[in-house]
C-alpha cells in the first residue's frame, strides 16, 4: 500500500501552480504599473475597477452565459435518467446540493459544469457525449464537472480572466499614451516592448491556469467515483470523438470553450502555451498512474480503479 506522502506527490501539486501562477500575474501587473510611471495610480484603479465590475457580471451570470452559448435546454429525470441517477449519487457522495442538468442539441461530444456555486450550478452533457460513452465512460466524466464546481474553478478562471483583461488594457493604453504623466522620462523601448508582450503574457498565464485547474479536475473527480479508469476511458473517446464532430470556433463559444472537458474546435498546430486544455495524452497518463495500474494505491482502489468501499 502506498503511503499518504507517495499519493500527494502524484497530485502534481495543482493547488500550488495555481496559486504561483496567480502571483505571476500579479507581478506582471505591477510590473506593468512601474512602467506606466509613478502619478499613474489612480489611472491604474480606474482599470482595475472596470476588471472588477467585468469580473462581477460574468461570474454572476456564468451559468446563463454558458448554457445559452451553447444552446442547452433543462432535462427532467424521465429523460435522462443515467445522468439524474449519476450525478444525485456523486452529490450526495461530495455532501453537496444537487445542479441543475442541461443538455446541448449538438453531436459534437463534451461536457461542462457552471455556476457561480454548488448551490447555483449547472451540469450540461452534449447530445453528442450521451451517444458515444457508456455509462461508467459518463460517471467519470460527470465526477470530473462536478469538481469544478465544488473546486470553485468559475471564480478561479473568472478572476484570471479579469488581471488578464487589466493587463491587455494598460497595455493598450501604454500603447497609445506612453508612459503616464512621466512620459518624457519613460524609455520608448521599455514602453513599446511592456505594450505588446505584456498581453501576450498574460494570455498564457491565463491559459496556464486553466489547464491546471483541469489536472486538478481529472484527479479530484476520480477520486469522488473512485473510479480513474473510468474517465481516462471517457478522454480517449472525447480525443477521437471531438477530432471527427468539432464545433465552429464563434465568439460565444470561445468565451465557455475552457470550461469544456475536451476541446470543442478543431486541433492544429497551435503551441501548448495558447492551448486552453492539456494534452489529453498526459491527462490519461496521469489518471493511469493514479489507479496504479491493478494496485491498492491508498484509495480503497482495487484493479483497474475499482472501489472495495
Amino acid at each position: 500500500m502506498s503511503t499518504p506522502t507517495t499519493f500527494v506527490s502524484k497530485r502534481h501539486f495543482n493547488g500550488l501552480k495555481t496559486t504561483l501562477l496567480f502571483a505571476g500575474m500579479w507581478a506582471l501587473l505591477l510590473i506593468i504599473w512601474a512602467i506606466v510611471g509613478q502619478g499613474s495610480g489612480s489611472m491604474l484603479v480606474v482599470f482595475c475597477l472596470v476588471g472588477v465590475a467585468g469580473t462581477a457580471f460574468g461570474y454572476w451570470n456564468s451559468g446563463k452565459l454558458a448554457i445559452r452559448s451553447m444552446q442547452a435546454y433543462a432535462v427532467t429525470e424521465v429523460e435522462q435518467p443515467a445522468m439524474y441517477r449519476i450525478v444525485r449519487e456523486l452529490s450526495q457522495k461530495a455532501g453537496q446540493p444537487m445542479p441543475a442538468l442541461y443538455v446541448s442539441p449538438t453531436m459534437a461530444p463534451n461536457a461542462f459544469a457552471t455556476g457561480r456555486n454548488p448551490a447555483h450550478a449547472a451540469v450540461c452533457c452534449t447530445e453528442g457525449i450521451l451517444a458515444l460513452l457508456d455509462e461508467r465512460e459518463l460517471r467519470g466524466v460527470l465526477g470530473h464537472e462536478l469538481m469544478h464546481v465544488y473546486n470553485r474553478d468559475i471564480l478561479t478562471s473568472s478572476v484570471a480572466a479579469a488581471i488578464a483583461g487589466i493587463v491587455t488594457a494598460i497595455a493598450q493604453f501604454l500603447m497609445f499614451f506612453g508612459g503616464g504623466r512621466d512620459r518624457e522620462s519613460a524609455n520608448p523601448l521599455a514602453v513599446l516592448a511592456t505594450a505588446l508582450l505584456a498581453p501576450v503574457a498574460a494570455s498564457i498565464i491565463q491559459l496556464s491556469i486553466s489547464r491546471t485547474r483541469e489536472y486538478d479536475a481529472d484527479e479530484d473527480g476520480a477520486r469522488l467515483t473512485g473510479d480513474p479508469m473510468a474517465l481516462a476511458a471517457a478522454l480517449d473517446k472525447l480525443e477521437s470523438g471531438t477530432a471527427s464532430a468539432p464545433l465552429a470556433p464563434t465568439p460565444a463559444l470561445e468565451n465557455v470553450s475552457h470550461v469544456m472537458i475536451a476541446n470543442p474546435f478543431r486541433g492544429g498546430r497551435v503551441s501548448r502555451l495558447f492551448a486552453t486544455h492539456p494534452p489529453m495524452a498526459e491527462r490519461i497518463a496521469r489518471l493511469e498512474a493514479m489507479a496504479g495500474r491493478g494496485t491498492d494505491n491508498g484509495l480503497g482502489m482495487g484493479p483497474g480503479g475499482v472501489t472495495y468501499y
